[in-house]
């Protein structure tokens, strides 16, 4: 596939996948910052920020691209969490960021330039708690990356974002999106692509993966899966191939589809090492319904499913959705509780379950209360009653006195998918 360039200079048009990433990434970071600077007891928050394709800055709309929406949502934040603060006696929030703003196109770059120099002297300016450094480079990412990397350990980031919006899917190597997860103690990825670029270049790197995964299509030629492409079972295909091509790079990496109206053709991915982040990005999704896709099981193993059998299995984060997630998490969640054997940390539980779920973190835990057969005990042995006050360190167990037990011992038709 040849590589898709934007013409920044002469106004590069927003098309509607990238609308709709922008509108999770920007509300995704700010429960990011929220999560990250919650402690009373924090006075600094040091990250870095990394546009691997950082592209002009505005569209031809003049609707912001993600370098600004990071900006806006820092200052926001800061401005935000410091209001709170003094109205509640605490000490000041000092937040430090470097933003790395990449992109091969010299063109793009100095436009960018121009577009973040008011946002720069506005914060300097208003907001003296928000500490913004700016690096400017000019390369191919692949070529920059060693770069970007030696920046970041020099300066001692461990907090670190990265969000690669590429032209074309062999503009990041997985070996080098396996190299960021392990490069860092807290790091996250945005990666944005085309499923016909990742399809093109398995077929030449990988074809035995693409005939396995699409051999029930019937066909793996590109120009006859185009016709197909706004068709679930389509979906629930490629979300499984891209699952397949990229669950080594991180332990949580979410394979959902942008829900485009011309059909499931981008993806963007999450990739995170703590259940948390993916616990947090779930319930971004969630709360922009129909913005992104899942073609599968709703409840804890969204990839067990057979395309050939599961017509009337799309998943678009919408409280339809989720009515028929909490049927099944009431079913699933006893049977993994059993893996066990009767009792689990809820920590683990989590960390055993993120990867493989699409459901929100409050659909997760009314399961587990309305459940008749579990129990949540508290750390100093009391029960929880309420859906919302479930912590990490207590224990999920199963009750003494079960009222469904065989049925957790029964069907297990969905370990063998």
């Amino acid at each position: 596939m040849v590589a898709k360039r934007y013409s920044w200079e002469a106004g590069a048009a927003l098309e509607e996948h990238s609308k709709r990433k922008h509108k999770i990434l920007g509300e995704y970071f700010a429960r990011y910052l929220a999560v990250r600077c919650q402690l009373p007891q924090q006075a600094r928050f040091r990250l870095a920020i990394v546009e691997g394709f950082s592209g002009g800055g505005r569209y031809a709309c003049g609707t912001a691209g993600s370098p600004i929406i990071f900006m806006e949502e820092l200052r926001a934040a800061t401005e935000r969490f410091n209001l709170k603060r003094t109205s509640e006696g605490m000490a000041p929030l000092d937040i430090e960021c470097l933003l790395v703003l990449n992109d091969e196109s010299r063109e793009a770059i100095e436009l960018l330039k121009t577009q973040i120099q008011p946002l720069l002297a506005a914060v300097k300016a208003d907001v003296p708690k928000l500490h913004l450094q700016i690096e400017h480079l000019n390369k191919p990412f692949e070529e920059v990356y060693p770069e970007i990397k030696q920046l970041l350990e020099r300066g001692g980031y461990q907090n670190v974002l990265f969000n690669l919006d590429p032209y074309g899917h062999s503009h990041v190597k997985r070996s080098t999106l396996t190299d960021i997860i392990a490069s860092f103690a807290s790091v996250e990825i945005f990666y944005t692509f085309a499923i016909s670029s990742l399809l093109a270049f398995l077929q030449k790197s990988d074809p035995k993966m693409v005939a396995v995964q699409l051999g029930f299509l019937g066909t793996i030629d590109l120009s006859s899966l185009e016709r197909r492409m706004s068709n679930n079972d389509w979906l629930g295909a490629a979300e499984r191939l891209v699952f397949a091509s990229f669950r080594s790079c991180a332990t949580y990496v979410s394979p959902f589809s942008i829900n485009n109206p011309d059909g499931w053709r981008y993806w963007l991915i999450h990739f995170a090492n703590y259940y948390r982040a993916r616990q947090e990005y779930n319930n971004v999704l969630h709360q922009n319904s129909s913005m992104q896709a899942h073609f599968g099981r709703s409840g804890l193993h969204m990839l067990s499913f057979d395309p050939a059998h599961d017509s009337n299995a799309l998943y678009l984060f919408d409280v339809s959705g989720r009515e028929k997630a909490k049927k099944q998490l009431s079913e699933d969640i006893p049977r993994l509780v059993t893996d066990f054997g009767d009792a689990v940390g809820v920590g683990e539980f989590y960390r055993n379950i993120y990867n493989m779920t699409p459901a929100h973190m409050e659909d997760i835990h009314k399961a587990i209360i309305e459940n008749p057969d579990l129990e949540v005990i508290t750390e100093l042995g009391g029960e929880r009653r309420r859906a919302n006050t479930i912590k990490p360190l207590d224990t999920l167990r199963m009750k003494h006195q079960r009222s469904f037990f065989p049925i957790f011992l029964g069907d297990q038709s969905w370990r063998k998918k």
